[in-house]
């Protein structure tokens, strides 16, 4: 790799720097200890998450050294919502989601070598600070008229809801973080999202009222958004998880492989490994040929195998492609498919009637008639097998795994049974 701040800018990774040609300095100069922080404000990370921890991975890969931090006590607080207070869980509860995230990050990450990744906590260096030392020693280096000058403070000022104390007080906690890496590691660099650049420069700050002749970065990759106006990372059915049990994986490639045209390009930049040759390609591929979708399946496949592994992204392909009538459906094991079908329309039965009431009953059509035209069409079909009468019924027999049946109207048109 050549200069990572370049490669970053190619891949749209950069918005902010504290000082762009310095930080490229302290790369060509580097090594650079850095470090990303995630709180667990939620038992998983999700794809927002995830463009932190890859741009992690990315400058990692350019020879310099990540601490992954987790933060156990942030964690406990949470920084400012833009329009109200955080529910604050319980210490156990953040105890566990701690651990949790810290198995989510590590695989993506290389803890070998020269370079070699550190995970770390910030309760390590605030459960035994007491309010005195923490007012004495950290607030007495913040001033209010910034703090409350920062956009995550500010905006919640200016909302009905106001801001607690406690709230306010999360940008001490996080510039606190940064001196004590850069105390302990030599850390000089931290990354996150534009949204937290308040946060972020709150660390660059504190560092130099304490040590002014200290040289220190931050970077703030940008926002996400989608080309149709929703927001990245979520679909109709909520957000993407990284948890296999949150967002199972047939999901989670799901979601890379019905990716708008207009989107893949610039997540193939951010997400993806891939060479710029290679995905220069698969834009070319796009505009030439959008009907293959040959950029969405290279992007979905290496995404699900970078966080699910590839025996799991193995099992969602087959799933893919069996329920569109390119693969045996029989081949499938239980979880893959329940996963699959709890994607597509679907209903609850307690006994199998006609295959015309199965199809209006799911949606796959409007009316019985209509399920009748569409058999007679040769346009239904019962797990991948065409319907050839008007009157066929299912038996327990034709069951997948005894619980499913998957219908298809034409090629794309999706809906399972389910028997309870």
């Amino acid at each position: 790799m050549t200069d990572i701040v370049d490669e970053l800018k190619w891949r749209g990774l950069l918005a902010l720097s504290t000082d762009e040609d310095a930080l490229r300095k302290a790369f060509a100069d580097g090594p650079v200890t850095f470090y990303c922080g995630f709180d667990p404000t939620a038992p998983s990370l999700h794809l927002g998450n995830l463009v932190q921890i890859l741009t992690m991975r990315r400058i990692q890969q350019a020879g310099n050294r990540p601490l992954g931090l987790v933060g156990g006590a942030t964690g406990l607080i949470g920084d400012p919502k833009p329009n109200s207070e955080r529910t604050l869980n319980e210490p156990e509860v953040v105890a566990q989601w701690v651990e949790r995230l810290r198995a989510q990050i590590q695989p993506l990450l290389d803890f070998e070598g020269p370079n070699a990744a550190v995970m770390v906590n910030n309760l390590d260096w605030t459960q035994g600070l007491s309010a005195i030392e923490f007012l004495r020693d950290m607030g007495k280096h913040f001033r209010v008229n910034k703090m409350i000058a920062k956009e995550a403070v500010s905006r919640r000022l200016n909302s009905d809801a106001g801001i607690s104390y406690t709230e306010f007080s999360y940008q001490i906690l996080q510039g606190m973080d940064f001196l004590e890496l850069y105390r302990r590691y030599g850390c000089t660099l931290q990354t996150g999202g534009s949204d937290q650049w308040g946060n972020l420069t709150s660390g660059t700050d504190l560092i130099h009222r304490v040590d002014p002749q200290a040289v220190v970065h931050a970077l703030g990759t940008p926002l996400i958004t989608k080309a149709d106006g929703t927001k990245f990372g979520k679909t109709e059915s909520g957000t993407i998880w990284l948890d296999p049990e949150m967002t199972t994986p047939y999901a989670f490639y799901q979601f890379w492989l019905n990716a708008d045209d207009r989107d893949v390009s610039k997540f193939l930049r951010i997400f993806s490994f891939k060479s710029h040759e290679e995905i220069k390609e698969l834009e070319k591929l796009t505009e030439e040929r959008p009907q293959a979708r040959a950029a969405q399946r290279a992007l979905a496949e290496e995404l699900t195998t970078l966080v699910h592994g590839g025996e799991q992204t193995a099992a969602v392909v087959a799933a893919s492609r069996a329920l569109f009538g390119q693969g045996e459906l029989t081949g499938l094991d239980a979880a893959t498919l329940g996963a699959a079908l709890s994607e597509v329309p679907h209903i609850q039965v307690a006994e199998l009637g006609p295959v015309v009431d199965l199809f209006a009953e799911v949606g796959l059509v409007a009316s019985k008639s209509a399920a009748r035209r569409t058999v007679k069409e040769g346009g239904a079909y019962v797990n991948n097998v065409k319907v050839a009468s008007e009157d066929a019924v299912p038996g327990k027999e034709d069951l997948l795994h005894g619980r499913w049946l998957v219908l298809r109207r034409g090629k794309k048109n999706l809906a399972a049974v389910e028997l309870r």
